[in-house]
């Protein structure tokens, strides 16, 4: 391929990876659920999934191009976690609507997609809160707050 094509694909690596895995089968799981309400009477929930196509495919590329490397200031795995939680209540949410309410076939398809796509966003947030919490837990450990509180004890004993 021409190497501006090629700039704009994810590295194997990335793609390769549990999150580049994860971020994939969101995106495409979100962009199938948002046809499906398209072309259901459910029409009202499809701005859910769009959102959320939107998001996973920002941060596929977001990660793919190391742009959390650059960008210190956002904390990036807090947000990941954030947008997943809300992503599968919400798709849990609408999905037992769609199900439920609707007897059409599409908005019946959007459902066990909503369904599936839940599953796949708890994965997602159960993984990247075991990375929140290891992160969080070497922050503690390294803080120079900690290192403080332990000088100021020693010199207030030796008083």
């Amino acid at each position: 391929p021409p190497p501006g094509l090629s700039s704009l694909l994810p590295p194997r690596e990335f793609l390769r990876s549990r999150k580049g895995q994860l971020l994939l089968a969101e995106s495409v799981l979100s962009f199938i659920i948002f046809i499906c309400y398209i072309a259901s009477l459910a029409a009202s929930f499809m701005m859910a999934p769009l959102l959320e196509f939107l998001l996973a495919l920002f941060l596929f590329f977001a990660y793919a191009s190391k742009l959390n490397e650059k960008f210190k200031g956002v904390h990036w795995p807090l947000a990941d976690f954030l947008r997943c939680v809300t992503a599968a209540i919400i798709y849990f949410a609408i999905s037992i609507a769609a199900v439920s309410k609707y007897s059409d076939g599409a908005s019946k398809a959007a459902g066990v997609f909503g369904f599936a796509a839940t599953i796949v966003f708890a994965i997602d947030f159960y993984i990247t809160f075991n990375d929140l919490v290891t992160f969080l837990k070497q922050g503690s450990s390294d803080s120079p707050e900690g290192h403080k509180t332990e000088d100021e004890d020693s010199d207030s004993d030796s008083d």
